[in-house]
């Protein structure tokens, strides 16, 4: 098992993406820390990955977007576990509109959750895995942080912004040995892009060469990657994880 004995944070895990990475991990032997603004699906999901995989898991609700609520969660795991091995920044959320129509409270709220909200749990982890000499952050941007997309400036400008972070962290904490890197998904099949009618999704998968959307457990098996000793040299890389539809 790759990462047996590893203790993992995976932020907005309660479902979709995060939670693909959480049960991937839980298999590969890491304990698992359910983090997400539902206290009470956050339970659920740990509940349920600690019967199914025979790990230690933790939930606990938390806001990215509040400081004092990230530290509150990473003295949590600190308690529990001793240590944090891997930290995912999955949680994020979208308000879109045209930059005519879009209000300044929801371009607040995007950035919030999804700027402010890495760099709140980048910052509450930073200390023990500096100790500790050692760590893994990842992560979850987006191909719309690359290359833009219409109705969407706050997510695609958090993504971009995110991006940029990610490789300032990497430059930063590369001398204790703390490997920082992005996944950068495309059109992955979640419980919103299931209310598309079939005819929308035809329409999104023509734009992707490999025509067709991506799984939550692509995006699972590339966090992998990176938690893992296989990517040991590798830091301030972003992965594309989109079928091809930007290069």
């Amino acid at each position: 098992m790759r990462l047996q004995g590893k203790v993992a944070v995976i932020t907005g895990s309660a479902q979709g993406i995060g939670r693909a990475i959480a049960e991937t991990f839980a298999n590969e032997g890491a304990n698992i820390v359910i983090s997400d603004i539902n206290a009470e699906a956050a339970l659920k999901t740990a509940e349920e990955i600690k019967a199914q995989y025979n790990v230690e898991t933790i939930s606990s609700a938390c806001n990215v977007a509040k400081l004092e609520e990230c530290e509150d969660l990473i003295k949590v795991v600190l308690d529990k576990f001793s240590k944090i091995d891997i930290l995912t920044n999955n949680a994020g959320i979208t308000r879109d509109n045209l930059v005519l129509r879009m209000t300044e409270a929801d371009w607040d709220a995007v950035i919030a959750v999804n700027l402010k909200g890495v760099f709140n749990c980048i910052k509450a982890v930073s200390k023990s895995m500096l100790k500790a000499r050692q760590g893994r952050i990842i992560n979850i941007v987006s191909v719309v942080g690359q290359m833009g997309n219409a109705g969407q400036i706050n997510y695609s400008a958090t993504k971009g912004g995110v991006i940029a972070m990610t490789k300032t962290c990497a430059k930063e904490f590369a001398s204790r040995n703390i490997l920082v890197n992005a996944i950068a998904p495309g059109f992955i099949r979640t419980a919103m892009t299931d209310k598309l009618t079939e005819e929308q999704k035809q329409t999104m998968s023509s734009n992707i060469p490999l025509a067709r959307l991506g799984e939550a457990s692509d995006i699972a098996k590339a966090a992998l990657f990176f938690a893992s000793e296989d990517s040991s040299y590798i830091t301030g890389h972003v992965l594309a994880v989109n079928g091809g539809m930007y290069m």
